[in-house]
């Protein structure tokens, strides 16, 4: 076990099959060897399988990419990959002058790249040129795996496996798939084609529609969800919002008598949780995509089409208006109003109500030119303060931390 702890990872070639041959050694250069192995040329996938090999002619077809002259029409790609580790029936992308290098050395099998980066190509490489590269990669890899699109079921068999317990008063229609463990209360309903995952809870008198995934050990509670919804593992949506009035001696809670609603095509990442609401609705719009690991208090109404990246808080009675962007580990404070089409820098916090269109960042938010402005001036000031400052700073700096908390 001590080995298996501390070991490192090596990759490499197993008889005449491509395969990773990964050994748990005592191994000092664990990091080097992690790198070593997550960087290994990969022949396929290894847990999405093709659903269908793809010429050249209909990548081209897919992405209305012009193949460069001499292009092998009737070549078989299987496969995506990145520049450095692409082989010959795999499709790669091009898009960034950084990655020369890597493009003049790349051995895959075609290569998605726009027209002005065409001549920088090298010459085996079948080239298929696009106005938008890494929008044709993507079209190209959901054809070839579809599958990756949404959380499937851990037990890998259609319909309804043992170990499944569904309430007589729940009704499930024709195409439903649930794994082992799923709970499924009183009154729910679950639409066609819709897959539940393992020990995930599904609530009494919740509704998901058609065409839904919900991943392994997620709950479903107090919500109505629509058509192509997405939900990762570990989800939590409907549960009790954080309400109480303090008090001197105790707190009192308040009741969260709201709902969730989650519109049609909603995607909400792993680990997220979304909060009912207390006297409202907490909803989220259409089309809206939410990263993995943030918090959605109750009574939040966010709109179609927004974007909330990795740890993101929003707190209670806020509402963002269609086609906002928040970054990763802004918080938002309650009762603010983000405008349409916002966008928040990562990190920040949103203490007031933000216009429409507006580009906000720092702590707290303020326009994005404000900020850096202030940034700027804050680096000049301190890098003109006096010699003995600086010399003060570097003998706090050598102090020991012990000393400085018990104010020595």
């Amino acid at each position: 076990m001590r080995a298996a702890w501390m070991g490192g990872i090596r990759a490499g070639r197993c008889c005449s099959k491509t395969a990773f041959r990964v050994s748990l050694t005592f191994n000092p250069g664990y990091k080097a060897a992690v790198r070593r192995f997550l960087c290994y040329p990969m022949a396929q996938p290894l847990f999405f399988k093709t659903a269908k090999p793809l010429t050249l002619a209909e990548i081209a077809a897919i992405t209305g990419a012009k193949p460069a002259d001499g292009v092998p029409l009737d070549r078989v790609i299987t496969s995506i990959a990145a520049l450095d580790a692409a082989r010959g029936s795999d499709l790669t992308f091009f898009d960034n002058p950084k990655y020369l290098d890597e493009l003049a050395g790349t051995r895959a099998g075609a290569c998605l790249l726009a027209p002005r980066f065409a001549k920088d190509a090298p010459p085996w490489l079948a080239v298929l040129a696009v106005r938008e590269p890494y929008r044709a990669f993507v079209a190209v890899a959901r054809t070839l795996f579809p599958d990756s699109l949404r959380p499937s079921l851990v037990f890998a068999s259609a319909g309804i496996a043992p170990g499944v317990h569904v309430h007589p008063s729940a009704r499930l229609e024709s195409g439903v798939s649930l794994d082992p463990g799923v709970v499924v209360g009183p009154e729910a309903e679950i639409g066609s084609g819709t897959v539940v995952a393992a020990n995930a809870v599904v609530g009494p008198g919740v509704r998901i529609g058609r065409n839904c995934s919900i991943g392994a050990q997620s709950s479903v509670l107090n919500s109505l969800i629509g058509d192509r919804v997405i939900i990762h593992p570990g989800c939590r949506l409907g549960q009790d919002g954080f309400g109480y009035v303090l008090g001197r001696t105790a707190h009192m809670k308040v009741p969260q008598i709201g709902r969730v609603i989650v519109q049609d095509d909603v995607e909400i990442g792993a680990g997220s949780t979304i909060d009912r609401g207390a006297n409202r609705d907490t909803v989220i719009g259409e089309g809206t995509k939410i990263d993995n690991l943030v918090q959605i208090g109750h009574n939040v109404a966010i709109g179609r089409h927004c974007v909330l990246v990795a740890q993101v808080g929003i707190s209670g009675s806020v509402t963002l208006e269609d086609f906002v962007v928040l970054g990763a580990r802004v918080g938002v404070n309650n009762h603010v109003t983000i405008g349409e089409g916002a966008q928040i820098a990562a990190c920040s916090i949103v203490a007031r109500d933000v216009p429409a269109g507006a580009r906000y960042g720092g702590f707290p938010a303020k326009p994005v030119k404000q900020w850096m402005r202030e940034m700027f001036l804050m680096e000049r000031l301190a890098s003109r303060q006096p010699a003995s400052d600086k010399t003060r700073d570097e003998h706090i700096g050598r102090r020991d931390p012990k000393d400085m908390v018990q104010g020595k």
